[in-house]
């Protein structure tokens, strides 16, 4: 039996990795036995290198999202289920949406024993002013749209990082969000500070309104709207006797990155790398053209030096392969796997009306 199905959204960089970290510690030290599941159209994720350790294991299910591979979402739940975990946080892919019609509404049909809590949403304070009209940015029309049903489509809204807002400028995005997306729970959450946490797992523990809303979907707008963006996963090795400063190494080439792309005028959907020498890791992350890069410590993981690179640009695979490899070879960072694609026509296994 699972105690709680908790699915967190929203677009890429909104914080969700972090967010669900953070969750599944809380939770545990409740005592409960969390399992978590991450998604993408490729595999080799940052996100479930982070999260592993945590609970009672991580399932990744690439090559596809959750919708258009239904049964194998509903299969990698099980397989938590079978390792003992009874509360499940799931991550779709940041893309995605239309998520009640596809996920939340077939899983009480399809498996009416499993309690689902209400569909989360979360949102970046900087990308939330863009969806809402009140900034200039460089994203898809047909992408803006993809972060607007999201919300639309959202249970409750949770604008992240809100360490990062003014009192004046929570109660300015609050009206906002109230104006355009009447009648939804919005709440702010900073997994830096523990700004909201205990407020949002305890509502969402108890609540049972689930996918209470199924927005009309242009699908041909989705589609476009993910296509725009390049979509690069990628491993390479280090030799670690060669690398004195592995935190330095990371920080280095993601601002290459961001330097790159900075000439090239090329959007970010999130950006995200992690290295791990010896028995230190580190986690960047971009998460907009015009953002920075951030480069923190994070729990060490056992295996040889590694690097992982997720970049999701708005530019062709071509042109961005061609710049990971570039990067690469300039410092000394051996690709040992790449994938590199447009994502495909989303053709979800269920959808209801």
């Amino acid at each position: 039996m699972i105690e709680k199905l908790i699915h967190v959204g929203g677009f890429l960089g909104s914080g969700k990795t972090t967010l669900l970290a953070e969750a599944a510690k809380r939770l545990a030290k409740q005592g409960k036995a969390v399992g978590l599941v991450t998604n993408d159209q490729a595999p080799e994720l940052v996100d479930t290198r982070l999260l592993t350790g945590i609970g009672k294991g991580v399932s990744e299910l690439a090559g596809s999202c959750f919708c258009c591979n239904f049964n194998g979402y509903v299969d990698s739940i099980k397989s938590l289920i079978e390792k003992g975990a009874t509360l499940i946080i799931a991550e779709p892919v940041g893309s995605c949406t239309d998520l009640s019609a596809t996920i939340i509404n077939p899983l009480k049909k399809h498996q009416p024993n499993w309690t689902l809590a209400p569909l989360t949403v979360l949102v970046d304070p900087k990308r939330l002013w863009e969806v809402l009209g009140g900034a200039k940015t460089a994203i898809d029309a047909d992408a803006l749209y993809i972060m607007e049903l999201q919300l639309a489509e959202a249970d409750r809204i949770l604008v992240s990082k809100s360490d990062l807002l003014s009192d004046a400028e929570k109660q300015s995005a609050k009206t906002l969000l109230e104006q355009k997306y009447p009648g939804k729970k919005i709440d702010f959450i900073s997994s830096k500070t523990g700004e909201g946490f205990d407020a949002w797992l305890s509502e969402i523990m108890n609540a049972t309104d689930a996918g209470a809303t199924i927005v009309p979907v242009d699908y041909d707008r989705y589609a476009h709207g993910e296509a725009v963006l390049g979509w690069l996963n990628a491993t390479a090795s280090i030799t670690p006797c060669s690398c004195t400063d592995g935190k330095k190494l990371l920080t280095d080439v993601l601002t290459a990155f961001h330097s790159e792309i900075k000439k090239a005028d090329w959007e970010v959907g999130h950006v995200k790398m992690s290295l791990n020498v010896g028995d230190k890791e580190w986690v960047g992350n971009l998460t907009a053209l015009n953002g920075s890069v951030d480069v923190r410590d994070t729990e060490p993981k056992s295996g040889d030096a590694m690097m992982t690179i997720n970049a999701r640009v708005q530019t062709s695979p071509g042109e961005l392969e061609a710049l990971v490899r570039d990067l690469c070879a300039k410092h000394n960072v051996t690709i040992d796997s790449l994938r590199c694609l447009m994502p495909g026509y989303p053709t979800p296994t269920h959808r209801f009306a």
